[in-house]
């Protein structure tokens, strides 16, 4: 008995054929690749990755600094982002992308940027004065007095921001006397 076979059905076969043993040399092309560049055959090669990209992360991360000094707060938060992708690990690009937001007055993305940085390092100080002016922005002044009164308790004593930091923590307590009702029944 002989097959039939309909029109057009023999093209789509081979079209799935052909589409099954692309994936397959692309995978396995991926894979061979992978192998030949981490493989343990290649440590010059791997030196010369990680240089490139432990060059990529200081040129970024100076390049975000300079931005963010220049109060360019968009091309700030490219580089950090880029530094991020590279080095997610990195407390020092946290803080730095926290104030980029800061200068965009997007507070609460800048405040889990410093949340992110003190989380990986305890001691990243500038991370606390950030939260501060981040919580100050969101009108959360409890926090905002907390932040720079752990900030100042770490500080040197001849920082100077220190100053600032002092009459911010005065005027933040004043607000907060002032919008703390009185409790009932208390002399």
């Amino acid at each position: 008995m002989a097959e039939t076979i309909l029109p057009g059905r023999r093209g789509r076969d081979l079209r799935i054929i052909g589409l099954v043993v692309t994936v397959a040399l692309v995978t396995g092309g991926g894979y061979l690749l992978d192998r030949w560049i981490n493989g343990t055959d290649r440590p010059d090669l791997k030196a010369h990755v990680d240089a490139k990209r432990t060059e990529e992360i200081d040129l970024r991360f100076k390049q975000g600094v300079i931005m963010l000094h220049s109060k360019q707060y968009e091309h700030a938060m490219t580089a950090f982002h880029r530094v991020l992708q590279l080095a997610p690990n990195m407390p020092e690009a946290h803080v730095n992308m926290g104030f980029a937001m800061l200068g965009q007055k997007r507070f609460k993305e800048a405040l889990d940027f410093f949340d992110g940085a003190t989380e990986l390092n305890r001691n990243q100080l500038n991370a606390y004065y950030g939260m501060a002016e981040a919580y100050e922005g969101l009108g959360d002044y409890r926090g905002a007095l907390e932040s720079m009164e752990a900030w100042l308790h770490r500080a040197k004593a001849d920082d100077p921001f220190r100053r600032k930091g002092e009459a911010a923590v005065w005027e933040w307590r004043e607000r907060l006397k002032k919008d703390i009702p009185p409790a009932s029944g208390k002399k």
